[in-house]
């Protein structure tokens, strides 16, 4: 019901002291976060060019003090006015990426609150993508080398995948004098992997589907026998 409502645009939160949601902050990542009010436009805010006005609110994670952006349905001043939009929007891996890298990557941004398993799974989702890419023998950054030898990945990619294999090893071999993987690194670990998902798979899809899409729009189908007009007599067709 929720889907159908949202793909409906229909509000399933409303301005409020108070939201809670039922997704993950997009910050911190844990589940059904709650959101505080901290400010909310007295009606519609104004504008210099057409087009709808919306009502706006900021809300703040009680966890981790992330702020959100909420924007109201299109003129709806009420003081509970439907919530159409959460801006940053919650994190969610593109189905064009394959499994099980989607799965590692989407565990990855699911623990965020948790810097060391978010470090793992995003490493983990590295390793399944080089596997994908027919990378499966020798070790993680034996197999990042040969990949940037061949041109999978450029040096730039192959860096940042080193990055997200040290973060990981980390926490996995637990290193005696730097164990643990800080939130900050934690991020950036699981941004790196959603960059190399980007370039390597979705970039790649959209790429592909662009042309085939070009190429059907230049070549119309081809009318076969059944298709051509037939002679007429005056009797009709013949």
């Amino acid at each position: 019901m929720k889907k159908l409502a949202e793909a409906l645009g229909v509000p399933t939160l409303f301005f409020r002291k108070f939201l809670q949601t039922q997704a993950r902050c997009p910050h911190c990542s844990i589940p059904n976060p709650g959101f505080e009010q901290w400010w909310v436009s007295h009606g519609l805010v104004e504008r210099g060019t057409p087009g709808p006005r919306h009502k706006w609110g900021v809300y703040f994670c009680t966890a981790c003090g992330g702020g959100i952006l909420a924007k109201g349905k299109a003129g709806d001043a009420d003081e509970k006015a439907g919530i159409i939009e959460l801006i940053p929007a919650p994190k969610s891996v593109h189905e064009d990426v394959p499994e099980p890298a989607r799965t590692f990557l989407r565990q990855a941004m699911e623990t965020l609150h948790a810097p060391d398993a978010a470090a793992v799974m995003a490493g983990a989702s590295v390793d399944a993508m080089l596997k994908t890419l027919t990378y499966e023998k020798g070790s993680v950054y034996e197999r990042i080398e040969k990949a940037v030898a061949e041109h999978k990945l450029t040096e730039g990619m192959g860096a940042w995948a080193h990055e997200v294999r040290l973060g990981s090893n980390r926490p996995r071999h637990a290193d005696k004098e730097n164990p643990h993987v800080s939130e900050a690194e934690a991020k950036q670990s699981v941004e790196f992997a959603e960059a190399l998902a980007y370039f390597l798979f979705i970039l790649t899809k959209r790429i592909e589907r662009g042309k085939l899409a070009a190429e059907e729009a230049s070549n119309p189908r081809d009318t076969g026998p059944e298709d051509a007009v037939q002679p007429r007599t005056s009797e009709g067709f013949l």
